[in-house]
């Protein structure tokens, strides 16, 4: 059964809810939200041959639409709008029988733009504190650069625990900024990363760490990868990228008396021993 079938039969009476939970499948189902100015829940599943999407939408001619797509590799994807004069209430409590009846407290993936429902944000965030356990993918968005959620992303970041992966091209204001940053996900990126000055780098224990548009000048680079080089901070780090710049200039200014092995023209590889 694709999700929609499942979705449907379960809605039906409460016997074919309880029926549902019963059907002992739900491991090969992966649960998505998208956050935007139409909400959307995407149910994967079984083994990522099909993914349906249910999308929230304050445009009454698309009520109904479904739209059904193939893709390069080979997963057939669904996606069926409902008009709404409420879509956030709506989601929530779609997204609350999901994941009710797919048994799940974690979710695959969380992508939200944090100005596309400024005046819902701690519902929201309130709501996914309250039924969602874990996240593994989080995706922070902002479509008006103008618009200031300084706070409702550090709110969300204080609630919300994120287990693999966090990217974020949210325009902060604020360059003291004091947002929690998540402890021991895989990957931190961070596109808009003014705020992340050098003890907040310290604070960073990431596997694989990506900051643009960073403020931490040479000298602080230089003596951060001397402290990473020694073990004394950000032990889990293997990998970091920053933004374009020159890099012979940071060569001389910042790896002078370091050592270091030059892979390309575009990496160089610190030695560590």
């Amino acid at each position: 059964m694709h999700p929609f079938e499942i979705i449907n039969f379960s809605m039906i009476s409460k016997r074919t809810k309880a029926v549902t939970k019963h059907m002992s499948f739900f491991s090969k189902y992966s649960i998505g939200i998208n956050i935007d100015e139409e909400p959307q829940i995407s149910v994967v599943g079984p083994e990522y041959t099909t993914e349906c999407v249910y999308i929230f939408t304050s445009n009454e001619e698309m009520n109904g639409k479904v739209v059904e797509e193939g893709d390069w590799d080979d997963m057939n994807e669904l996606r069926a709008w409902k008009y709404s004069n409420n879509p956030v209430e709506e989601w929530m409590q779609l997204l609350k029988h999901v994941l009710d009846i797919f048994q799940k407290q974690s979710i695959d993936n969380l992508s939200m733009t944090m100005d596309a429902f400024v005046d819902q944000n701690v519902s929201i965030i309130n709501f996914l504190k309250t039924n969602v356990k874990t996240v593994n993918n989080c995706n922070l968005y902002q479509l008006r650069d103008e618009t200031n959620v300084d706070d409702h992303s550090a709110y969300l970041l204080k609630n919300i625990t994120i287990s693999s992966k966090l990217f974020s091209l949210v325009n902060i204001k604020n360059n003291n900024f004091n947002a929690k940053i998540p402890k021991n996900v895989k990957e931190l990126t961070i596109l808009e990363s003014k705020w992340i000055g050098y003890n907040r780098l310290l604070e960073i224990d990431c596997e694989h760490v990506t900051l643009r548009d960073n403020q931490i000048t040479n000298e602080q680079w230089n003596s951060f990868l001397k402290k990473w080089i020694e073990m004394e901070t950000n032990q889990n780090l293997e990998y970091l990228e920053l933004d374009d710049r020159d890099l012979e200039e940071f060569r001389d200014h910042v790896l002078h008396d370091i050592p270091y092995e030059v892979v390309s023209e575009e990496v160089s590889r610190i030695v560590t021993w």
